[in-house]
């Protein structure tokens, strides 16, 4: 059911945005001048159409812990990973309608969701808490770095070749 929907919600946003890349809000906060932090609209897009899997971080403004969490990403090893994905921030408190649909198992944040390009949530790249099973470690990078390892080979699709510009007689 989950897949359905994010199936869905994928080609109904992806579509009108697909030639648009645009950062995301708050990007500055998590290190936006070295990971390109995509908006949900546009990441799902890109992933869509470049075969890469995408990593979506669901935050607030307000959040103390995820503020410690967005210190992760100014690690070298997590600026150089997310080279392989296209990365995605949510800000939960303004983008509800697309937190309500990544949220099975609750509204929390910070959350980290690995997704494939055809736009399917990972089940199994988690992390170690049960009851908050997409809260990853916010004071260390091993447990993120391990996952996005892992997720490298989810992108799904071959990435689709440019429109041709020749001009066809």
């Amino acid at each position: 059911m989950l897949r359905s929907i994010v199936c869905a919600l994928a080609l109904l946003i992806a579509v009108p945005f697909a030639a648009i890349a645009r950062p995301a809000p708050h990007a500055d906060l998590w290190n936006g001048k070295d990971i390109a932090w995509r908006d949900v609209r546009s990441g799902i897009s890109e992933s869509a159409q470049t075969g890469r899997p995408a990593i979506m971080v669901f935050h607030t403004t307000w959040c103390s812990v995820c503020k410690r969490f967005r210190l992760l990403f100014k690690n070298p090893e997590i600026v150089a990973a997310s080279k392989d994905f296209v990365m995605i921030l949510v800000d939960a408190d303004v983008d509800r309608e697309v937190n309500g649909i990544f949220s099975k198992d609750g509204n929390y944040v910070p959350r980290t969701i690995f997704m494939d390009a055809n736009g399917k949530v990972s089940n199994t790249l988690v992390g170690r808490d049960r009851q908050y099973p997409h809260t990853l470690d916010v004071d260390r990078p091993d447990e993120l770095l391990a996952l996005m390892k892992r997720a490298r080979g989810l992108g799904g699709t071959a990435p689709k070749a440019p429109p041709s510009t020749e001009s066809r007689t």
